[in-house]
Parts: structure tokens; sequence; C-alpha cells
């Protein structure tokens, strides 16, 4: 099979429906933009992770997938490969399990630490124009009631974590000085 189809040369692209739309819909612009998050985590997982945090990364790289499939398939009945409110809570349990080894924030950190914290900040701020998209989206088409809440925390999730990197290599956050 090739890679190339020249089906999306004329600038346009297929839902799971097949309904042809253009590709700058603001649901491929949104499943784009979760891919790109995809490839973030794919340069941090290419780095010395501690294993709790490769594994947790491999899941949500899977996750991300079903997001993704999720927005692709505009028929909200067809429940195959769709994000749901047990892994946002999953997200709300790992949070939880990362802040416990963190100091309570006391001021607002900046993007930076160490290079893997930074790739997390990165990977925090395309989630949140993702969630962002998600949002302008869900004004003109309905969508899952449950992406929104699981980008939501997956960024909490990408703060944390960036904090957690830092911490664990001994670099400290880089707090905001007005």
């Amino acid at each position: 099979m090739k890679i190339y189809t020249k089906t999306g040369d004329g600038g346009l692209t297929s839902l799971q429906n097949g309904k042809r739309v253009p590709k700058s819909d603001s649901r491929i612009i949104a499943y784009g933009t979760i891919d790109e998050i995809n490839s973030v985590l794919g340069i941090i997982l290419a780095n010395q992770l501690d294993d709790d945090i490769r594994q947790l990364l491999i899941k949500i790289q899977n996750e991300l997938f079903v997001a993704g499939s999720d927005l692709s398939n505009p028929n909200l009945e067809d429940i195959t490969n769709r994000i749901n409110s047990e892994l946002t809570e999953y997200l709300e349990k790992k949070i939880d399990f990362f802040e416990k080894e963190l100091p309570p924030l006391s001021n607002f950190i900046i993007p930076g630490g160490n290079l893997l914290a930074a790739y997390f900040h990165l990977a925090r701020t395309i989630t949140r124009r993702a969630e962002t998209q998600l949002v302008k989206l869900s004004q003109i088409e309905k969508i899952s009631d449950n992406l929104t809440p699981y980008l939501n925390r997956l960024s909490d999730l990408f703060f944390v974590l960036a904090r957690s990197i830092n911490k664990r290599n001994g670099t400290p956050d880089v707090i905001w000085k007005p």
C-alpha cells in the first residue's frame, strides 16, 4: 500500500463517514493539533525517562489516537473509539499521584528548567490550543462531551509532569518574577 493516495491534493480529506471536508475544517484542525501533541510526546519518549512516566506517556499516545478517531467520526451514536470519562478520571488520579511529590505552588511557573520539562510545557501549550479548538468546534457542531475535559486534564497533567521532571532531576522550576 502506498503512503500517498492523491485524494487530498485538492484540499479535501475524508471523515470516517466518508464525507469529504476541506482540510481547513475546524474538525481537521483540531485532530491535527492532537496529532501534534502526540509528536511532542514522541520527542519526550526518545529521551531517558523514569519508567512510571514512560509507561504513562505510551498510554496517553494511544489515547490521543482515540481522540483523533473520536473527532474524525461525527456520528456520535457510534461509540467505537471514543474518549470516555474514565480516561479523564485516570488522568486526574495521575495528576494527584505526581503532585504528591511536589511542593505546593506559591508562584507562577515559567516554562523551562530541564529540557524534558520544557518539552512537557510545550505539550501543555499545544494541548491547551487543541482544547480551545475543540471549544470553537463545539460551537458549530456537536462533538463528544468527553473530549474537552480530557484535553483539559491532559494539559494539567503535562504541567505537573514538567514540575516532576524538574524536581526528579534537581532542576528548580523557573519562577515568574514580575
